[in-house]
């Protein structure tokens, strides 16, 4: 059987790990520190940095194919690893449109994709800079670090240039990070369309869900999205696949959109498994979990055919107090049929910590299932208020 390693110990590769099992594939897995997520749980867990080439390449002897739970392993250790004959999935060209929001915007722009208006925020003159692109776009402005941004970090609304934008952008230029600038985009809601390829060029499209943030953080996913029209459905999932065809994209892609009164446009790239598609674990045929192995190991993709009319994902996140066991009981003696899925890491406010889903035929059910079960894993109380 072929060996999958996985570079990060995430949640990511921690439920990667319980589709490695059912396929019979061996997961691999680099981790920061023994106490990492998917480190308590994979057996085969080197300890190492994954930003180290050397650590990386001693990761990868043995390895089938090498993959990633998060964005940040540098794109030249990849490329070296490729030049070594390590397939990396997806590959270095790929993955640098996931690491950098610019040259992410710039070829999508080249290829007719829609997407918000943006520039490079140069160093000099930053200021009459934003000036003038507010004067073309409007107000407010979206600065976005073109690298390493994640859940709301890495990006600012600035509502005007007063002293306290002026002495954000000149902290974050003298620190050394590159910053670009977009349009803010007057949405509807926020959509995301998942997707996988394999290098053979098979594709494979999930339902486009609704996805709730809240401080930058995703808080709930829906699947499919409410009241979308068929043919707005289709655009978005036809997008995706094209996207991931036209970046050779191998494994997951999740494209997360902006549903606006003209249409769809393009927010971010994510290339693989993605927060916008735990609720596959339950509520498709093939957990994108499963389909990501399948992509990375070209095998034929599974069905992306949805288990229920309505699922419902809502992210844990974590409480004043830590001991969200204790709370099983009354989520469990509650609904029966929700499913909690945790994440093995240290409960602190506001991180994500597990999440929940639920899945029947009433939407609005649905969703207050799955929001009352994650409210009460983090509070241990029933106040809707602190959803």
């Amino acid at each position: 059987m072929p060996v999958v390693g996985m570079a990060g110990g995430g949640q990511l590769a921690r439920m990667t790990q319980q589709a490695a099992i059912a396929l019979g594939v061996s997961l691999r897995v680099l981790a920061g520190a023994p106490d990492d997520s998917a480190a308590k749980v994979v057996s085969d867990t080197r300890i190492g940095n994954d930003r180290s080439l050397d650590d990386l390449a001693a990761f990868a002897k043995g390895c089938d194919v090498v993959t990633f739970d998060h964005e940040h392993v540098p794109g030249p250790h990849i490329e070296e690893l490729e030049k070594s004959g390590v397939p990396c999935r997806p590959g270095s060209a790929a993955l640098a449109h996931a690491q950098d929001k610019l040259v992410m915007r710039e070829r999508l722009a080249g290829l007719g994709v829609p997407c918000p208006a943006y520039a490079h925020v140069p160093p000099s003159a930053p200021l009459a800079f934003l000036e003038a692109f507010a004067r073309e776009h409007g107000w407010p402005l979206v600065l976005k670090a073109t690298r390493g941004g994640y859940d709301g970090k890495g990006v600012w609304l600035v509502e005007n240039l007063d002293r306290e934008a002026y002495e954000l952008v000149q902290r974050l230029l003298s620190g050394g990070v590159d910053l670009m600038v977009e349009q803010h985009v007057p949405f509807e809601r926020e959509l995301a369309a998942l997707v996988a390829r394999s290098p053979y060029g098979q594709g494979a499209a999930y339902p486009v869900v609704e996805t709730v943030q809240e401080g930058g953080i995703c808080v709930e996913v829906i699947s499919p999205a409410p009241g979308l029209p068929r043919e707005l459905a289709a655009e978005a999932q036809s997008l995706a696949l094209r996207v991931a065809d036209e970046l050779d994209v191998v494994g997951l892609l999740a494209v997360e959109l902006f549903q606006t009164g003209d249409g769809l446009l393009v927010n971010e790239l994510a290339m693989r498994p993605h927060n916008s598609g735990h609720w596959t674990i339950e509520g498709a045929r093939t957990s994108q979990f499963e389909q990501h192995l399948r992509a990375v190991l070209d095998l034929p993709l599974g069905s992306t055919e949805p288990t229920a009319p309505f699922t419902v994902m809502a992210n844990v996140l974590g409480g004043d107090d830590p001991d969200v066991y204790s709370r099983y009981i009354h989520v469990m003696a509650h609904d029966p049929a929700v499913k909690v899925h945790m994440y093995g890491k240290e409960s602190r406010p506001g991180r994500k910590i597990g999440h929940v889903t639920a899945l029947g035929d009433d939407l609005a059910e649905v969703r207050e299932r799955a929001r009352h079960a994650a409210g009460y894993l983090r509070w241990g109380t029933e106040i809707k208020e602190h959803m």
